[in-house]
């Protein structure tokens, strides 16, 4: 199985998306940035893959919708994210 694609949609001087990024980067994850700012099309498309939410960061393991930041630093807490990530890499 080929490893799925980590992405995260941003825009600049998100304290947010620093701390997802960082988090991901501190587990050696790989990651494509998608920066929406100012571009109001590549938002909606973002929100509509992320089930409405036009916050950032918008952070998907492949096709799976992870949510934001504080999603994903709840997935760290709760022991669950190195799993997701051991099963993203396939």
């Amino acid at each position: 199985m080929d490893v799925q694609e980590v992405v995260i949609y941003t825009t600049m001087y998100c304290p947010f998306c620093e701390r997802a990024k960082a988090l991901l980067s501190a587990k050696n994850v790989a990651f494509r940035e998608v920066a929406v700012d100012g571009d109001r099309a590549l938002r909606q498309a973002m929100a509509e893959l992320a089930g409405g939410r036009s916050s950032v960061p918008q952070i998907f393991f492949g096709t799976r919708h992870i949510g934001g930041c504080d999603d994903l630093v709840a997935l760290e807490r709760e022991g669950v994210l190195d799993s997701l990530l051991h099963e993203l890499a396939g």
